[in-house]
């Protein structure tokens, strides 16, 4: 394995086009793009990692996983009562569907829908409260206390947060939000400015490649069947209107964020968080997917067979 990702990683430096940086949010446009990181984990606890897997980024819409999954352990099967679970088909702000769908967003990943969710964990909390809970979560799935919440990036996102206020507001003029809409976004910009790297990143996900159960510690995070829905999820919606794209070329479940990085999911084998800032035109980690889909090709690892 470790030779598998350093031969990824190394081809991924040598790749010219590395795709570009997010620039709508500032934070992240002064991101050096020359960056590649790649961390396999494996539910025994083995741990494989090449390139720059210490360095810290902002996994932004990769933090929906978590959130998703702490939504569906507060409230259960409610939570599809304010978002569906059909893959999108649109960019990740757009408001068009919403204006059709009555406000409901079509899946939890989506911007939208990662705003809904955001609102039912709040359950009248404050953002400080719900945040320190979404980070708790994260720390102990990773088994690292030191992950936090960049307030650089958190600030930059807000100040530049104006499509997702909008969609914040249609959706809570069709009467959804049950808590107060600007504390709603200020919970969802700062989860995602959680930063981590790959390796804290990868061992977060553990669960999702173990059946539910988190192999740091032995503890059922979420039940088999829910480990499953998650993974489908992911699979079907979690790179928004390149979804089709990512299980095509890679065919495993697997959650972008503009900040470069990928969580991916081998159901029973492995873990696997990608970082590489640069962005293909949908907002996706162009060298991320890439490096994807080599280590499914070499492993085996397609959830549609070898």
């Amino acid at each position: 394995m470790q030779s598998i990702i350093d031969e990824i990683a190394e081809q991924m430096l040598l790749t010219e086009d590395k795709g570009k940086v997010a620039t709508y949010i500032p934070q992240l446009a002064r991101v050096d793009s020359n960056q590649f990181a790649i961390t396999v984990a494996l539910p025994s606890g083995e741990i494989f990692s090449a390139g720059c897997a210490n360095t810290l980024f902002s996994i932004q819409s990769v933090s929906k996983v978590f959130t998703l999954t702490l939504a569906l352990g507060k409230l259960g099967d409610y939570v599809w009562t304010r978002v569906g679970r059909e893959p999108s088909g649109d960019p990740f702000n757009s408001i068009v569907q919403l204006e059709h769908e009555h406000g409901r967003p079509r899946n939890p990943f989506i911007n939208a829908g990662a705003i809904a969710i955001a609102d039912t964990i709040m359950q009248g909390h404050e953002p400080k409260e719900t945040l320190a809970e979404i980070i708790q979560f994260i720390r102990f799935l990773s088994d690292d206390d030191s992950i936090t919440i960049d307030e650089k990036v958190a600030r930059s996102e807000q100040k530049t947060g104006a499509r997702n206020t909008s969609l914040a507001y249609f959706m809570a003029s069709f009467g959804h939000f049950e808590n107060p809409v600007e504390k709603v976004l200020g919970t969802y910009f700062h989860h995602c400015s959680i930063a981590m790297n790959t390796v804290q990143l990868a061992k977060a996900g553990l669960f999702l490649a173990n059946n539910g159960i988190n192999p740091n510690s032995g503890t059922a995070i979420v039940s088999p069947k829910r480990a499953k829905r998650i993974n489908a999820l992911m699979l079907t919606c979690g790179h928004y209107d390149g979804s089709g794209e990512f299980a095509f070329r890679v065919g495993l479940p697997g959650k972008s964020g503009v900040g470069g990085g990928i969580l991916a999911i081998a159901p029973g084998k492995a873990s696997i968080a990608v970082w590489s800032p640069g962005l293909d035109p949908i907002g996706n980690s162009k060298l991320g997917t890439l490096a994807l889909e080599i280590l499914a090709a070499k492993t085996g690892w397609s959830v549609f067979g070898e």
